[in-house]
């Protein structure tokens, strides 16, 4: 069941300048609660307006819609598993640190050297400018919050990404057919990334299509392809913490549960690249196998 929230103007331009202000979320959040407004309403309306403004989208002007799963966010048994080690087909991934809200997990010798220079080396002839998709149209537009540049590899696409995959696969503790394919990020000096949310709202038809098709994106692992030299943190604001990219290791955290809720604490971005570069190699999971948009339409023109 949906529910419609409706609010004043006056609350919205009172969000929007804070986060023209770079007021963190939770800082706006407790000022509301402290107003009377209801814990759960003020995160979902928060996180609204963080998504649109990280999207470079039109912010919510009087009411946002909301999925009535989507409030109390409930953690269940992690997806992740337990243990300081975790053995997969071909390699030995450490488990350096782990946290309870949101589910993360800090890895170290998930690839080695070679297998991220490999990556770098397929990835180079094929980036692009950064791309998200317009809430509105459902296209991909480059965005200038976002001044990355980026590919993605198909699953599977060649023996050396599928033997990537499948190590992934292993570590996210969810089928290889539940990935979306790798995708590779390169940011030069001066460059970053606004902090945002993984799972999709669904706020567009594009992503309602998605969602339907393949289920709710359930949890990321960023992987680390080479040492920056200064800044290029994963930086998590809701929680206060920094993860330092280093070459190999990766950070995984979970952030939608068995009843399709999703976690506000999983809110992140990458804090500006200060001296030297950034690659980093993104995976995403769903909840169910995942089907692209031309895969879907490829499968209806043939029955």
């Amino acid at each position: 069941m949906n529910t419609v929230v409706r609010f004043s103007p006056d609350l919205a331009a009172w969000i929007a300048d804070h986060l023209d202000r770079s007021s963190a979320p939770a800082t706006i959040i407790e000022t509301m609660v402290r107003e009377n407004m209801e814990l759960p309403v003020a995160q979902a309306i928060v996180a609204a307006f963080v998504d649109a403004h990280c999207r470079g989208a039109p912010l919510p002007a009087d009411a946002i819609t909301l999925v009535e799963d989507t409030l109390d966010y409930i953690y269940e048994a992690p997806i992740f598993r337990h243990g300081s080690r975790i053995v997969t087909s071909d390699r030995t991934v450490r488990v350096v640190a782990r946290a309870a809200r949101p589910v993360m997990a800090l890895l170290a010798d998930l690839l080695s050297a070679n297998e991220c220079a490999e990556l770098i080396s397929l990835a180079k002839p094929r980036i692009t400018p950064s791309t998200v998709v317009d809430p509105g149209s459902g296209q991909d537009v480059v965005a200038p919050y976002r001044n990355s540049y980026g590919m993605f590899f198909r699953l599977q696409e060649n023996p050396f990404i599928a033997h990537i995959d499948k190590r992934i696969s292993e570590v996210m503790n969810l089928p290889v057919e539940n990935g979306e394919g790798i995708q590779v990020l390169y940011y030069p000096a001066g460059t970053q990334n606004t902090p945002h949310f993984d799972y999709l709202l669904p706020t567009n038809p594009a992503n309602q299509a998605s969602i339907a098709r393949s289920g709710q994106r359930v949890s990321t692992l960023v992987m680390y392809l080479n040492d920056v030299e200064s800044g290029g943190e994963t930086v998590f604001p809701e929680v206060g913490l920094e993860v330092s990219p280093q070459r190999g290791n990766a950070a995984y955290f979970e952030y939608c549960n068995s009843r399709s809720q999703v976690d506000h604490l999983s809110l992140h971005g990458g804090n500006p690249v200060l001296a030297g570069e950034k690659w980093v190699a993104t995976k995403w999971m769903r909840q169910r196998r995942f089907v692209s948009a031309s895969e879907a339409d490829s499968e209806g023109m043939m029955r």
